[in-house]
C-alpha cells in the first residue's frame, strides 16, 4: 500500500482568541508566495475559556468557539485551497482540561456525578480503589465546598450536589487520576479504549473524510497506553502523520510505528550542533565552572533534577505505581518496592520503553530496561527485589490484568518523569551553554560532526523521508537566531567568558543563583535587543522551573523581587548596555552566517520542513508565551513583495526571507529533488572543515560552518567545490559559476548557496 501524500513545506500558525481561523484565512496569499504547500495548525478543538494554545481540550465535539466556530473553519480551508494550500492539524489524544466550571468538560462531570458506573468512566485514567476521584482544588485544608441548589461551589469551581468525588487540599499528593505530566487540571485519557478513540477523534476524522484537513500532528504520544496501537488505527484513514516523540541520545522511532515520523525535535538538534565548534567544549566548560562553581557535567544535575520529579513533582504516579506493583508482590514491603520504582525511573535513559503485554520486548526495550536497572542498581543497597521487579517492567513475568497494566503504566510514568525532570527542571540548572538546552536536546552533547550529521540525513531519506524537520516550536525554549548567536560562542569562549566578568564587574552585586545569573547573560546577548518585560518574564519562568530557590508552587518573593530588580538595573545601565551591544555586534557576522546556515540546511535536509510561525525573518523569541507573541504579517508581506520585485535584501530579515522563500519555491517547484535521497558533498582546500555540502536531486546546498575559526584562518583561500554536472546558477543571486567552483567567489555575499544546473 502506497505511503500517503506528504506536503512539501508547512508553517506552523499558534491559533488564539483574536488570531482565529478568519485571521489564518487571510495570510492564503502570503503563505502560497512564500512557498509552503501546507498551513500546519495548533488545536482546533474547543478548549478551555482563556486558553492561548489550544491543549487543554473540554469538548471533543466541537470546533473552538473562541477561534471562529466550524462555519469560520470552513472559510478558512476554503480560503487556503483556492491559494493552493492545505491543513495539517494538531490534535490531543492523551488528556482533556478539567476547566472551571466544570460542567464545560460534559464527559468528566458525568463521571463527577455517576462514579465509575457512568458510561464516561472509561474515558478517563482513574484509580477507583477508593470510590471517588480526588480533586486538589482548595486553596487550604480547612476549606470546604459550599451547596447551592443542584451544585457545589468553591470560587469558580462548580462540581455535581451529589456525586462520586472528594475535594481535597491542592497540596495533598492524593491525586488518583493520570495527569498531563504533573498539571492536576489535564486528565489522561484512555485512548486505547476503541470507543474513546472515535469519540474523541470525531470531528478530525470527519474533516479529514471530508477533505478539509490533509495531515495530523500528534501531541505527546508518550502518554499514550499502546503508542504503536493508537498510531495503526489513524493509519486506516490514510494521512500524513508525524508524531511529537521526544528521540534521546542515538534513539529511534520504533520502525513498526505506522506514520510519517516525528515532529523533528531530533532535527533540530542535529542542525544546531553542526554549527556548534567542539574546540569550544573545554574551555566553555572550565569557564562555566570558574564564574559559577557549578558541575562540568550535566549528569551531576541530571539525576538529582529527575529524584525531584520522582519525590515533589510526580508523587502521586510513583505511589500509584508503587500500590499496583504491591498487589503484584504482596509479600514485599511497599517502601522498598518504591525505592526500586524511583531509581528504575530515575536512570532510565529514554523518556519510555515501547513493552507491549503479550509480546515479546524489542531488542531496543531490552537494552533501555537494560541500562535503567543496571543505574538502578547501583543506587541501591541489594538487588534482590530489582530482579523480580525488571522482568514486570519488560512483561516477562507472566500475564494477567495486573501485570499487564504495570509493564503500561510503568511506560506512562517513566515518560513524564524525564520530560519535568530533565526538560523542565535540570536544562534550567545547568547553563554551560543555553543553545544545548533544548527539547529533544541533550545537553552534554556539545557539537555534530559533519560526518554525524550526513549519516542522520542518509539514514532519515532512507527510512522516514517525510518525517518533519524544524528549528522553532511552541515548544522550544529558545527560538532558532537565539541559539545561532549563542552557537557563536562556541568558537569565541575566551571572549565570551572576559565578558561574562567584565559585565558581572560593572553590574550591581548579583543576588541571583550563581547559574541563573550566568544564564541572563546568554539570554540578554541571545535575544538582544529585549525589553525590560520580556527578560523579567524570562526569569521568572526559568528560575520557576529551576525550583531551586523559587517554584510554581513555593514561590519566595523576596528571592524574586530581587532577581527582577537586579535584572532592570542590568538593562538600565547604559554603560553596561552598550558594552552589551557592542559584544552582539562583534558577533553579528557569525550570528548571520550561522542563522542563514542552519535554515537553508533545514529547508533542504531529508524531510518536511516546517517554518515556525515569524521565523522566516530573524527568530529571536524565548520559551513560550514569548514565542506566541503576534507576529507582523503586513512587513513580511512587504519585504517579500520587494525581494519579488528585485529588492536587494537590505538585513539578515531581507536574508533569511531570501533564502527561506527560494529554498521552499524550489521544493513545491521540484518535489521529486526531495522526496528521497542525499548524497553528501566534500570540499578541497584549506578550509573545507568549513563547508557543508549536498545534493538533492539537482539542487545543491552549500553553507559556512564556524565562521569566526574561518575568519581565523584567513578566509576561504583556494577552498573549492566541484559538484559533478554544471554550469551552476545560484538560485539565491542569480549568479552563474563553472565546475569547479570557488568558495571565495560562491561565498562572497551570502554564506549559503543553491546550486541548480543553469539552462
Amino acid at each position: 500500500m502506497s505511503e500517503p501524500p506528504a506536503p512539501t513545506a508547512t508553517y506552523r500558525l499558534q491559533l488564539r482568541k483574536g488570531f482565529g481561523f478568519a485571521e489564518a484565512g487571510e495570510l492564503a496569499g502570503y503563505l502560497a508566495a512564500l512557498g509552503v504547500s501546507h498551513v500546519y495548525l495548533s488545536p482546533i478543538l474547543q478548549a478551555a475559556p482563556g486558553s492561548s494554545h489550544g491543549y487543554d481540550v473540554v469538548d471533543h465535539d466541537r470546533i473552538s468557539e473562541e477561534l471562529g466556530g466550524e462555519e469560520a473553519f470552513r472559510a478558512m480551508a476554503s480560503r487556503l485551497r483556492g491559494h493552493g494550500l492545505g491543513i495539517v492539524v494538531d490534535i490531543v489524544p492523551n488528556h482533556m482540561a478539567i476547566s472551571p466550571p466544570e460542567s464545560l468538560n460534559r464527559p468528566f462531570w458525568e463521571v463527577l456525578r455517576d462514579g465509575a458506573d457512568s458510561p464516561y468512566a472509561r474515558w478517563f485514567d482513574v484509580d477507583w480503589s477508593g470510590g471517588a476521584v480526588v480533586l486538589p482544588v482548595l486553596g487550604s485544608p480547612e476549606d470546604e465546598a459550599r451547596p447551592d441548589g443542584d451544585v457545589v461551589r468553591y470560587h469558580e469551581h462548580v462540581f455535581p450536589g451529589h456525586g462520586s468525588y472528594r475535594l481535597a487540599y491542592w497540596r495533598e499528593a492524593a491525586v488518583n487520576y493520570r495527569r498531563f505530566f504533573d498539571i492536576s487540571t489535564l486528565i489522561g485519557l484512555r485512548a486505547e479504549d476503541p470507543e474513546v478513540f472515535e469519540r474523541t477523534h470525531a470531528v478530525p476524522l470527519r474533516l479529514l473524510a471530508e477533505g478539509l484537513i490533509d495531515g495530523l500532528r500528534i501531541d505527546h504520544p508518550d502518554g499514550l497506553a499502546d503508542p504503536r496501537g493508537y498510531l495503526r488505527r489513524l493509519a486506516e484513514h490514510r494521512t500524513w502523520v508525524v508524531a511529537e516523540k521526544i528521540l534521546t541520545d542515538d534513539e529511534e522511532l520504533p520502525a513498526d510505528w505506522p506514520c510519517a515520523g516525528t515532529t523533528g525535535y531530533e532535527a533540530l538538534g542535529m542542525v544546531s550542533g553542526l554549527f556548534s565548534d567542539p574546540m569550544g567544549e573545554k574551555p566553555l566548560t572550565e569557564a562555566y565552572a570558574r564564574l559559577t562553581g557549578g558541575p562540568e557535567t550535566f549528569a551531576e544535575v541530571e539525576r538529582p533534577a529527575k529524584r525531584f520529579a520522582a519525590e515533589r513533582l510526580l508523587v502521586p504516579e510513583v505511589r500509584r505505581l508503587t500500590a499496583l506493583l504491591a498487589r503484584i508482590l504482596p509479600g514485599e514491603d511497599s517502601a522498598a518496592l518504591q525505592e526500586v520504582l524511583v531509581e528504575l525511573l530515575i536512570a532510565m535513559p529514554v523518556y519510555r520503553a515501547y513493552v507491549v503485554p503479550g509480546e515479546e520486548p524489542t531488542a531496543e526495550a531490552l537494552e533501555v530496561v537494560a541500562h535503567a536497572a543496571a543505574g538502578a542498581r547501583a543506587a541501591l543497597a541489594s538487588g534482590d527485589l530489582l530482579d523480580r521487579v525488571v522482568p514486570l517492567v519488560l512483561g516477562l513475568a507472566g500475564r494477567d490484568p495486573l501485570r499487564d497494566e504495570f509493564a503500561v503504566r510503568f511506560q506512562q510514568t517513566a515518560a513524564p518523569m524525564t520530560a519535568k525532570g530533565v526538560e523542565d527542571t535540570a536544562f534550567y540548572r545547568w547553563s554551560r551553554l543555553a543553545v544545548l538546552n533544548e527539547v529533544g536536546g541533550d545537553p552534554a552533547r556539545f557539537a555534530v560532526a559533519p560526518e554525524d550529521f550526513d549519516e542522520y540525513c542518509a539514514r532519515t531519506a532512507r527510512d522516514r523521508p517525510s518525517t518533519m524537520t524544524t528549528l522553532s516550536t511552541h515548544d522550544t525554549k529558545r527560538q532558532e537566531d537565539v541559539r545561532a548567536r549563542l552557537a557563536v560562542l562556541t568558537e569565541l569562549p575566551e571572549e565570551w567568558a572576559a565578558a561574562v566578568g567584565r559585565w558581572s564587574s560593572l553590574a550591581p552585586d548579583s543576588p541571583l543563583d550563581a547559574d541563573l545569573d550566568y544564564l541572563m547573560w546568554q539570554t540578554i546577548v541571545g535575544a538582544w535587543p529585549l525589553t525590560a518585560d520580556r527578560l523579567r518574564d524570562y526569569l521568572t519562568k526559568a528560575m520557576r522551573e529551576a525550583k531551586t530557590r523559587t517554584s510554581w508552587t513555593d514561590p519566595d518573593a523576596a528571592y524574586e523581587d530581587a532577581v527582577l530588580a537586579h535584572a532592570d538595573a542590568v538593562l538600565a545601565d547604559a554603560r553596561l548596555t552598550a558594552d552589551l551591544e557592542a559584544f552582539v555586534r562583534r558577533i553579528a557576522p557569525y550570528a548571520r552566517a550561522n542563522a542563514l546556515g542552519q535554515k537553508l540546511v533545514q529547508l533542504t535536509m531529508p524531510g518536511v520542513p516546517d517554518v515556525y510561525q515569524g521565523c522566516e525573518l530573524t527568530g529571536l523569541s524565548l520559551v513560550d508565551p514569548d514565542n506566541r507573541r503576534p507576529v507582523d504579517y503586513a512587513a513580511r508581506r512587504a519585504l517579500l513583495a520587494g525581494l519579488d520585485a528585485g529588492a536587494i535584501p537590505g538585513d539578515l530579515d531581507g536574508e533569511k526571507l531570501q533564502v527561506t522563500s527560494c529554498a521552499l519555491r524550489l521544493r513545491a517547484e521540484h518535489p521529486d529533488w526531495f522526496a528521497s535521497g542525499y548524497e553528501p558533498l566534500a570540499a578541497t582546500g584549506p578550509a573545507a572543515a568549513h563547508v557543508v555540502a549536498f545534493r538533492r536531486g539537482g539542487a545543491t546546498v552549500v553553507a559556512t560552518r564556524l565562521s569566526a575559526g574561518l575568519e581565523r584562518r584567513g578566509g576561504w583561500g583556494t577552498t573549492e567545490l566541484s559538484p559533478a554536472g554544471g554550469p551552476w546558477r545560484d538560485a539565491l543571486t542569480g549568479r552563474s559559476f563553472g565546475s569547479d567552483i570557488e568558495m571565495s567567489g560562491l561565498l562572497d555575499l551570502l554564506p549559503v548557496a543553491i546550486l541548480v544546473e543553469a539552462p
